[in-house]
């Protein structure tokens, strides 16, 4: 008898056929060749209407920018680019990671933040949107490099070179036989973009990426997802990630697909409707939203006769209301979304599998920034709903040091992976082993190769009898309860007990306390009262020693990143 192949062997050979590039200048020049007057980004202009730029025209302006970064004397230089999400942001990141090493910055960081990053990297110019330009020029003083050239992207502060002339000076000499950009040497391999992440501790460091990093991963990804002239995604989440830039914005550029910008999150149901995207990437938050309004919504439009007590309504649908349903709940997103990519963290399995039902896909995957950023991923060919996904082409995972069960740190490796910190020999030799990267993430792989994503080696709490409790698995039932709009479990150390004790800080959601308690101004004593409860309940689905023994109130949410992530260090950790 045949002996049946593995997932991942079936997996390899139904590979989507894709174009090779080697880096990202060949990759725009290789998508102007093939997509030509194609329409690569469908943006506003200033009366608020629709219009296309073609992937020539990307490639034209990349080449020019570029070029007037070479004139400008800053080849090799690192050259900041902070900003909201823009075709002006993609142009000036290739042309700068081609001319020299560019530094994708957040645009919500202290502006003593944004200048340490400068100095670090020894930043000899910073490209960006007016407000942000002049910040920086605002606080030259906390500058190492005081001649720093300042480039707005919007062409408003007078005090800073203009993107624009900088992009027609460098036409101009392209225009009369000036080559200097198509014929730069680039070695893939090469430091060309230089992230700065913060991990548990806070501590940033600065993750130091290539061209091959880069463009391995949208070929991988581009080999189990397809991307085509005929995909739209509606870039939402911060375009300095690489989640986004990466997956949201590189990956349509090679596949010939189109950008669409979001003009901020209280505009995402406009945007949608308006640009009529088929992919979104976002975060689970912004999923689990969308996907709380459409059934609140059909629980407020679907008949009660058709809706029975405790199953949902999707699953209670007569087979002929199930069509009519599900083509109301997408003429409500666009008309033409039909894929969510999902990253940052963990999504509810429940959650991914109604979005099924409804005729979406929910494709979560799981990645890091050191990492380029993805390192598995759910994928045309095979889905696991409570899975991060399968290892993407040109990489590989293992779990370090399983316990008995399977439980361990995710290692990985691939072509994908970081060149190191920068300059941070120390830091690095501690991720990068014997050609493996040590992720800091815990996590388990089934026989299939699927992996799953269980918590952070840095978060796990250690009590005195040696007992291990990964505080997502508590996170996870705290933040499913509808008393509770959101919650981080910590371990604090206990003088009395001389133990660490589990403890859980919540951010009620005060409008469903007051509804549970019929009270329209509860005081902090209903509220704990009412916490403790909850948590009482939860603690009854775990042995003793997973059970939270204390619960602290806030009367504020919790401080995140950028991605919506909550942060694990800081004033989020300290109890009222």
């Amino acid at each position: 008898m045949k002996e049946q192949k593995s997932i991942l062997e079936q997996m390899k050979e139904k590979y989507w056929k894709i174009p090779t590039v080697t880096d990202l200048r060949d990759m725009v020049l290789n998508s102007a060749n093939t997509y030509g007057e194609k329409g690569a980004f469908e943006l506003h202009d200033m009366d608020g209407n629709l219009y296309q730029i073609s992937y020539n025209k990307l490639k034209e302006d990349v080449i020019s920018f570029g070029t007037g970064l070479i004139e400008l004397g800053l080849t090799g230089k690192a050259i900041g680019l902070i900003g909201k999400n823009s075709y002006s942001w993609v142009v000036s990141y290739i042309a700068a990671s081609v001319v020299g090493i560019v530094v994708p910055i957040d645009k919500e960081l202290h502006i003593g933040d944004i200048t340490n990053f400068l100095n670090i990297s020894e930043g000899a110019a910073i490209i960006g949107d007016s407000k942000f330009i002049k910040l920086v020029y605002d606080n030259k003083s906390m500058l190492t490099n005081k001649n720093i050239l300042l480039i707005d992207i919007d062409n408003r502060f007078p005090n800073a070179s203009s993107f624009n002339i900088i992009k027609e000076n460098g036409l101009k000499k392209v225009d009369s036989g000036d080559n200097s950009f198509i014929t730069l040497p680039l070695n893939p391999n090469d430091l060309h973009i230089l992230l700065f992440t913060s991990g548990t501790t806070g501590k940033a460091k600065g993750v130091c990426l290539s061209h091959k990093n880069i463009v391995s991963n949208v070929m991988a990804i581009a080999s189990i997802v397809k991307v085509d002239t005929s995909t739209k995604v509606l870039s939402i989440l911060p375009i300095h990630h690489t989640y986004e830039c990466t997956i949201g914005n590189m990956l349509l550029l090679f596949g010939g697909g189109m950008i669409s910008y979001c003009d901020g999150l209280k505009y995402i149901t406009k945007n949608i409707n308006e640009y009529k995207p088929n992919f979104i990437l976002c975060v689970p938050l912004l999923l689990e939203n969308v996907h709380k309004k459409i059934f609140k919504s059909l629980g407020e439009s679907v008949p009660k006769i058709f809706q029975k007590p405790g199953v949902k309504i999707i699953d209670s649908l007569p087979f002929f209301l199930k069509p009519i349903v599900k083509k109301k709940v997408k003429k409500s997103l666009g008309g033409n979304l039909h894929t969510f990519i999902v990253g940052a963290a963990a999504v509810n399995p429940e959650v991914v599998e109604d979005f099924f039902k409804l005729g979406f896909r929910v494709l979560q995957g799981y990645g890091l920034t050191e990492c380029s950023p993805l390192v598995a991923g759910n994928n045309d060919f095979f889905h696991n709903y409570a899975a991060a996904g399968l290892p993407i082409p040109f990489m590989e995972y293992k779990i370090d040091e399983p316990n008995e069960e399977g439980i361990g740190q995710i290692i990985t490796k691939g072509d994908s992976v970081m060149l190191g910190y920068y300059k941070d020999e120390e830091e690095t030799n501690k991720v990068l082993k014997d050609g493996w990267f040590y992720t800091g993430d815990l996590g388990r792989i089934d026989s299939d190769g699927f992996l799953y994503i269980t918590g952070r080696c840095k978060s796990v709490i250690v009590t005195k009898n040696g007992k291990n409790i990964y505080p997502e698995e508590l996170e996870y039932y705290l933040n499913e309860n509808p008393l509770v709009e959101e919650a981080i479990v910590v371990g604090v150390y206990d003088e009395k007990e001389k133990d660490t004790i589990i403890t859980a800080s919540i951010f009620p959601n005060i409008e469903a306390v007051k509804e549970h308690l019929s009270k329209q101004d509860p005081s902090k004593e209903d509220i704990q009262k009412l916490m403790n409860f909850v948590v009482q309940d939860i603690n009854k689905k775990f042995p003793n020693y997973k059970h939270i023994k204390s619960v602290n109130i806030r009367d504020t949410e919790f401080e995140k990143t950028t991605t919506k992530k909550i942060k694990r260090f800081g004033d989020n950790l300290k109890m009222n």
